[in-house]
């Protein structure tokens, strides 16, 4: 893979009120595509503290006390996705606020090439709370459901953390691709 710059983002939250932060949540996120062209995301449907919301989102979670950051992106992406994956570059990090819950999340984003598939591992949570299901989408779809998140205050959140992210990462599997057709 050709070398990128990383991004780096800090992003506030303009949706609830500022009060206070009373903790830190270190997190990993992919960016998962296969062979053929599509990306893997996570669909939330989500009735809680946050409110109604219908969001996309990539596959990702907290990282465990003394985890690598390389190891628990492949087990995240296995529980949610149920994927193996290759991890073919860190995209950079962005950070991030969760007013309503006094959190800053450190989101660390790597690219990620579908080895193969297996069965997801969810959480209870994930499970019966946000109901998680897998999305498989070209691009332009995924910008577009992107886009549609923006119905809803958790959805902006999450698209502007995540939009540019997944920007750049379109950005370096095309670079790749016409460095290898040359």
């Amino acid at each position: 893979m050709v070398g990128h710059n990383e991004i780096r983002l800090s992003l506030r939250d303009e949706e609830w009120p500022y009060t206070y932060t009373n903790h830190d949540r270190n997190i990993v996120r992919g960016i998962v595509y296969d062979d053929e062209g599509y990306f893997y995301f996570v669909r939330a449907d989500r009735d809680d503290d946050f409110g109604r919301a219908k969001v996309i989102e990539t596959a990702g979670g907290g990282v465990e006390g003394g985890e690598e950051l390389s190891i628990a992106i492949k087990r995240e992406l296995l529980e949610e996705l149920g994927t193996e994956v290759e991890v073919i570059c860190k995209i950079g990090v962005v950070d991030d606020y969760y007013n309503l819950i006094h959190r800053h999340n450190i989101n660390n984003y790597y690219l990620c090439r579908v080895l193969s598939f297996g069965e997801r591992h969810l959480t209870e949570d994930e499970i019966r709370k946000w109901h998680l299901s897998t999305l498989k989408l070209r691009f332009d779809e995924a910008v577009a459901e992107y886009e549609s998140n923006r119905n809803s205050m958790l959805g902006r959140i999450i698209t502007n953390r995540e939009l540019p992210i997944l920007m750049r990462a379109k950005e370096i599997l095309d670079k790749e691709k016409s460095n290898d057709n040359q």
